[in-house]
């Protein structure tokens, strides 16, 4: 294993731990041409993201999305960062026009589900929260506790959505 591939996998791990200035440190010595890889790509997003700078992160997830056209993760963050800057509606279209790939993961109806919602289409929001829980059963408890969701609080506790 070289001294790179060690660095990223424990990048990858601080991730997971949560830790992700400690993620970023193990990158920062990686060569300018390994911060275009894929999986480096990645890892520096989520630690954007764990730090809250929707901004940068989101530049890296349009940038993942144009590399990776045909898979869902660039396009669920850049959802997700278009959602925390303010800008839900795009965060919808940016879901909408994604890959098919994007219909088999339940976080594509959840975060459907919760961008609607806050952009007060509620039946819309139901029935794509119903899908997510159809087809993970733990997005419920999620949904709990997801602010985004209080002005579905109500219809989530009585009717099981």
């Amino acid at each position: 294993m070289t001294e790179a591939e060690r660095r990223i996998i424990a990048a990858q791990g601080y991730v997971e731990l949560g830790l992700y200035e400690e993620a970023r440190v193990e990158l920062s010595p990686l060569p300018a041409e390994m911060h275009g890889r894929v999986d480096v790509i990645e890892i520096t997003l989520l630690c954007l993201m764990g730090a809250t700078k929707w901004a940068e992160a989101l530049a890296l997830a349009t940038r993942l999305c144009a590399q990776e056209p045909m898979e869902p993760g660039g396009f669920i963050h850049a959802a997700f960062c278009l959602h925390e800057l303010g800008r839900t509606e795009e965060a919808v279209d940016v879901l909408s026009r994604g890959p098919a790939t994007l219909r088999a993961k339940p976080v594509y109806y959840y975060n459907m589900g919760c961008y609607h919602a806050c952009l007060g289409n509620l039946e819309k929001s139901l029935a794509y929260l119903q899908r997510a829980f159809e087809m993970d059963g733990e997005l419920r408890q999620h949904a709990k506790k997801d602010r985004d969701l209080d002005c579905l609080r109500a219809q989530l506790e009585s009717h099981h959505a």
